[in-house]
């Protein structure tokens, strides 16, 4: 029986190779597992901030009927403005976040006539957009 030498010299290459592309795939991997919950993370805070602005906002709804049940008017309550068309407005705020809520009485019930979500943003101006000139 004869002895066949193996070569180690190609399977050391490809076992070098593929250990060089097995470590960039996890650095890869962890690097989009960061990123990703970093980003749910800031999701779950603005939706929490959204939460808590929306039942401060059903808060204001339910003393707004209340008061008027006990016949003071919901314009009454602090934190509001009414304007000219006879609408009870009232806003919260928290952090960039807002939400403005307006109300009115019509036929002895009140009903909600805005109900607005905002948040506050600026341009950013360093960005180096093509104005289509050249």
């Amino acid at each position: 029986m004869r002895h066949v030498p193996i070569k180690l010299g190609p399977l050391a290459v490809l076992l070098t190779v593929i250990s060089i592309c097995m470590t960039t795939l996890g650095v890869l991997a962890f690097t989009t597992a960061r990123a990703d919950w970093s980003l749910a993370e800031e999701y779950a805070d603005t939706v929490r901030v959204r939460y808590e602005l929306e039942a401060e906002g059903q808060r204001f709804l339910w003393a707004a009927a209340k008061s008027r049940q006990e016949g003071i008017g919901p314009g009454a309550l602090e934190n509001t403005e009414v304007d000219e068309d006879g609408v009870i407005w009232r806003s919260f705020e928290k952090g960039e976040f807002g939400l403005k809520v307006g109300v009115r009485e019509e036929s002895g019930t009140l009903r909600v006539v805005s109900w607005r979500m905002r948040k506050e943003w600026e341009l950013d101006e360093d960005m180096n957009l093509w104005s289509g000139e050249e």
